[in-house]
């Protein structure tokens, strides 16, 4: 009887932790997820939409928890290169 006990303690204690653990990584995931979203990167005028130069103050900040707060960040107009994929420029004519 008392293995019988000891086996069900066992059995439900390994159910409870993992349903621990997983309630932990899937908070710990979701406070990541907030962080990265406060990224500014892809709303600022400097940041180019180009996997080789992501941003043309901070090339080696750009896109990572280190741009957060960055203190040349300028929001996004009209006239930024990353919104002109595809567009050319028209030169006046000469």
């Amino acid at each position: 009887m008392l293995p019988t006990f000891l086996c069900a303690f066992c059995a439900w204690s390994i159910v409870i932790l993992a349903i621990t653990s997983f309630c932990l990584m899937l908070n710990k995931g979701t406070n990541h997820l907030k962080k990265l979203h406060d990224i500014p990167c892809s709303g600022c005028d400097f940041f180019t939409n180009d996997y080789r130069l992501k941003c043309t103050i901070h090339p080696s900040k750009a896109c990572s928890e280190e741009a957060i707060g960055c203190i040349d960040f300028e929001v996004k107009t009209a006239n930024c290169n990353a919104c002109q994929q595809g567009k050319r420029k028209l030169y006046p004519p000469f």
